[in-house]
This record gives structure tokens, sequence and C-alpha cells, in this order.
């Protein structure tokens, strides 16, 4: 277990103790109905902080109208203006995200430094495949994991040396491997919160698989405090996506469903019964392994963990508990019939 120094964003810590689900607004910059909309559906949908690109000084007017409608913590993702870092910060934002080396030099560090230290807002440095420094670059000749936390580490120097340790960690490439390999070196090497992602994922199809190969190997190993899954689509998706690798893990909340896929034994509609028992407890707030399973040889057998189940029949299924059966129904009461089970649990 990582010796992890906290860091406070908004009115959470970040210690280890909960991995915080993140997320980015996709809309216009200059559209602040459309970003405080999606903001607060972000929200809704259990996002826990929300990021929001500040390209230009207009961008800044986002910050407050964004803060008014939500109660989760807004970062601002700020590239080469450190003038923008500044009046995001004065503007109250929680987190501010930085690339220190971008900004345009040491004087300019400085600043942004001294007003999120008078306002307690902590700093998330961003390395990726695309942003080393030339010297870096040339030295590894390639975007290596090695490479990456030399750069990260070379940012964090520069805030360290400016008396600022209130310091966010994200190394993210496109490439899995790279990005799982980073992570890890990091983890070695310094004690500061980590924000996972693969980069440029893609598509949700894909981009939800880089993800939970990528975020989903670092979480089992106890590595980072918050991830986002980046997805080239709506970014409520990607809440979505994350509470999933979260619950995969065990990391999550929320019922946990299993189930079969179905062979040539199975005598029920298992893939349709399946489907509507997920739809069904989605948003169902217990901390329950829920089973939907094809047959006996899957069913209580298999599946003893699981709180509550049904395991199928010949057009019929037993509901069990911890593997215990509890009673026999017909196809078409599987799911009312374990619903009313779950809402006894």
């Amino acid at each position: 277990m990582r010796d992890i120094k906290k860091v406070k964003v908004g009115d959470f810590v970040l210690d280890g103790s909960k991995i915080y689900v993140q997320s980015m607004l996709n809309r216009r910059s200059d559209d602040i109905e459309g970003s405080v909309a999606q903001a607060v559906e972000l929200e809704k949908a259990g996002c826990d902080i929300v990021r929001a690109a500040i390209p230009d000084m207009e961008a800044v007017k986002l910050i407050p109208a964004i803060k008014e409608k939500i109660s989760i913590p807004l970062v601002a993702d700020i590239h080469f203006d450190y003038k923008l870092a500044i009046a995001a910060a004065e503007a109250g934002v929680d987190k501010i995200r930085i690339n220190p080396g971008n900004i345009g030099g040491t004087d300019n560090v400085k600043q942004v430094v001294k007003v999120c230290k008078s306002r307690n807002i902590p700093i998330r440095i961003g390395v990726n495949s695309g942003s080393l420094e030339k010297d870096i670059l040339a030295r590894y000749g390639s975007p290596t994991p090695e490479a990456l936390v030399e750069s990260a580490l070379y940012h964090v120097k520069l805030l360290e040396h400016c008396d600022f340790d209130d310091i966010v960690i994200s190394i993210k490439s496109s490439d899995v491997k790279t990005m799982i390999e980073s992570y890890r070196l990091a983890a070695l090497k310094c004690s500061y919160p980590l924000h996972l992602g693969v980069t440029e994922a893609g598509t949700e199809r894909m981009g939800i698989i880089k993800s939970a190969a990528g975020i989903g190997s670092l979480l089992c190993d106890d590595i980072g405090e918050t991830i986002r899954v980046s997805l080239t689509g709506d970014p409520v998706r990607e809440i979505a996506a994350a509470k999933d690798i979260l619950k995969a893990v065990g990391r999550g909340s929320g019922v946990e469903l299993v189930s079969c896929p179905t062979c040539g034994r199975t005598r029920i509609d298992l893939i349709k019964t399946a489907a509507m028992v997920e739809e069904a407890v989605k948003d169902i707030d217990k901390n329950i392994k829920v089973a939907v399973m094809g047959c006996v040889v899957n069913g209580p057998g298999e599946a003893r963990e699981a709180d509550i189940g049904i395991a199928g029949g010949d057009k019929c299924a037993v509901i069990f508990r911890k593997g215990e059966v509890l009673r026999k129904v017909s196809e078409e009461e599987i799911v009312p019939e374990l619903l009313k089970e779950i809402e006894k649990l």
C-alpha cells in the first residue's frame, strides 16, 4: 500500500480511501449555458470531480456559472497561458490542471503557485506522450514510461522549489501497456496522489476496453486516487464505465451483477432475463452481488457467493440466497420475484 500524501480537492481528500470518478465537459467553452447543463448532468450521473477547458479569458466565466449549480469540485484545464490559471483560481475553481513546463518559465510558475497556495487550491500536473520535453525525448528516443515519469517529476520539482506540494499527478498514454508501466513507476518514485486514465482511448467500445485494462490493472495494484475513462462521446457514458470498472475490481458500490454466458443446457431466455435484471438493479443502492445463471451447474454451486440469484430450469428457475434454494418460479416470474428478494436484503 502506498504512503499517499493527502491532497484536498474541494471537500474531498485524496488519500486512497476512496477512488473518485472524474470527467470533463465537452461543450464549447463559450457555451456557458450548455456547459452548466452538462456539469449538472454529470453530477447527477455520479461524477465526483468535473473538469472544464479554459482556453481563453472569456472561458473563465464558466467557473462561477458552473460552481453556482453543482456541489462537486471543478477543475480548470489550462495550457500555455499562466494568466488563465491565475484568473481561474481567483474565480473560485477547486483545482488547476497545468503542465508547469509550458506556461512560460519559473517566474510564471511562481505566480500561479502563489495564488493557488493563498486559496488552498491543488495543482494537477498533466504529462502525456505528446507533451514530453525535447531533451527528455531525445534522451529516451520515444515516450517510454521512464521518460514520462522523468518529465512528471521534473514538473513536480518546479512546484516543490516554490514551496508547494498540494500536487496530483497524471501520466497518460494512449498505449495501455505504457500507461500501466508509467504509473507503476511513478507510484514507486513519489507519494503524490495519482489520477489514472488512458488518454485518447477512442470511441465507446474500444475506449472502455482500453480503460478497463489500464485503469483496472492499476487499481488492482492499489494505485490511483482518481480516475477518468476518456471516451469520444457523451461524457455521462464515462461515468457509467468508470463505475463499472470500480465494481469489477471490488472498489465500487451498488449492485454487482454476475451472469453466465449460456450454453446448450440453458432452457430459459437468459440473455433477455439478464438484460432485464441489469436494467432493474442499476439504481439500487445496495452493495450486493446478484447472480443470473442459466442452469443448476452454474447456479447455486458456482454462484453460491452471490447474495441472491436465480438458476434456470426448463421454462422455470429457482431463486437462491448464498447458495441455498428459496423457491421455484416460472420463467415469467423470474425478474419480479428476484426483485422482491432484493428488497428484503
